[in-house]
C-alpha cells in the first residue's frame, strides 16, 4: 500500500471507492481532477435547458451525492423533479443520504445499486460524471445503449470522462501536463505515483474519439463538446 494524498492509500491495480474512501473523496478528487467543481456548475446551468415540472434527472455514479444534491438545489424550484444518485458503494451512499437529509431535499433520493443493473427510464437527463471510465470496457456499449434508450426524445446525456491522446506524442504531453497540475495541487511525486500504480486495470479511457463511437451507436446523433481541459473532456448529447 502507498499515499496517493489526502489521507488515502492503496495499493498496486487496487484503486477502490469503498471503505475509508469516501471520507476524504470530495476533497481527493476535487484537487486531482482539473475545474471538478466548474464542471458541476456546467451540468446545472445545463440542466435549465432540459429540466421542468415532473422532469426525472439520473445521476450514474453519484458517490457522495455531490452533484445530484447540487442539481437539486438549483432545481428546487420545479418540486415536481426527481433527482436519483446510483452507486454501487454502501458507503458514499450513507453520506450522500445524510447531504439530502441535512439540506431537506425530498426531491432527492439515493440508491445502492449497479448502474449497469438499476433501472432508469422516463429520464430528461442522465448523468455520468468521470463514472464510465470506471466500467469495464466490455460493458460500456450496453451502459450507453441503456441511457438512450431510457432518456426521453429531446433528453440530454451529459458524459464527462477521462480521455486519451489520438497518438502517443500527444499522451505524453497531456499525461506530463496533468502531472504538474497534480504537483501544483500539493501532491509529491511518490503519491502521484502510488495513484497511477493504484489505477492500472481500474480506470480504462478511451479518446474522445472512442466516447463518440460509443455515444453514436448508442444512437446519439446530437453531440457537442462542452468541457475540455487536457485529458479531462465533457459532451453533451441530446436524444
Amino acid at each position: 500500500m502507498g499515499s496517493v494524498g489526502d489521507g488515502l492509500e492503496a495499493g498496486n491495480a487496487c484503486w477502490s471507492f469503498g471503505g475509508q474512501t469516501a471520507q476524504q473523496f470530495d476533497e481527493h478528487v476535487s484537487k486531482s481532477v482539473p475545474m471538478y467543481t466548474e464542471g458541476h456548475q456546467i451540468i446545472c446551468d445545463l440542466s435549465d435547458f432540459f429540466l421542468s415540472e415532473g422532469s426525472s434527472c439520473y445521476e450514474l455514479g453519484c458517490s457522495t451525492g455531490e452533484l445530484t444534491t447540487k442539481l437539486a438545489l438549483h432545481n428546487k424550484s420545479k418540486d415536481t423533479a426527481r433527482f436519483v444518485g446510483i452507486d454501487l458503494e454502501p458507503a458514499m451512499i450513507e453520506l450522500a443520504r445524510q447531504k439530502g437529509a441535512d439540506l431537506e431535499l425530498g426531491q432527492a433520493e439515493f440508491l445502492l445499486d449497479d448502474v449497469l443493473q438499476t433501472d432508469i427510464s422516463n429520464a430528461d437527463i442522465v448523468v455520468a460524471y468521470y463514472t464510465v471510465q470506471f466500467i469495464r470496457p466490455s460493458e460500456r456499449q450496453r451502459l450507453i445503449s441503456k441511457i438512450y434508450n431510457a432518456l426521453n426524445w429531446g433528453g440530454a446525456f451529459l458524459l464527462f470522462e477521462k480521455v486519451r491522446a489520438n497518438d502517443a506524442r500527444f499522451q505524453d504531453i497531456t499525461t506530463s501536463l496533468y502531472n504538474e497540475y497534480k504537483i501544483a495541487q500539493g501532491y509529491t511525486p511518490e503519491e502521484i505515483f502510488s495513484k497511477s500504480r493504484s489505477l492500472k486495470g481500474v480506470l480504462e479511457p478511451f479518446s474522445t474519439q472512442g466516447n463518440l463511437d460509443l455515444l453514436a451507436r448508442a444512437g446519439f446523433q446530437d453531440v457537442l463538446t462542452i468541457f475540455k481541459y487536457l485529458s479531462f473532456e465533457g459532451f453533451l448529447a441530446i436524444k
